[in-house]
């Protein structure tokens, strides 16, 4: 299952790393769907994914069911680890 992939993919991105919503796709076996890899995240309240590592392809954060200024507290407390 699509959502399933989508998970194992971002549960193996290291802490301190991110990967774009595209990379998540094309890593999960679907290289065209990155919208649906930010609605499968978007819908994630399990804290062993770590959705918040996934940004945008230009760099920007992107969206984040817990707000995006959270998301970007937690990216940079993990890098600075």
């Amino acid at each position: 299952m699509f959502k399933d992939e989508v998970y194992r993919v971002v549960k193996n991105i290291p802490k301190g790393e991110t990967l774009s919503y595209k990379e998540v796709a094309q890593r999960a076996g679907s290289p065209g769907a990155w919208r649906a890899v930010g609605n499968v995240l978007n819908k994630n309240y399990n804290h062993d994914i770590p959705c918040h590592r996934v940004i945008k392809s230009s760099g920007e954060t992107g969206g984040y069911n817990r707000g995006p200024a959270k998301k970007l507290s937690i990216l940079k407390k993990e890098k600075g680890c």
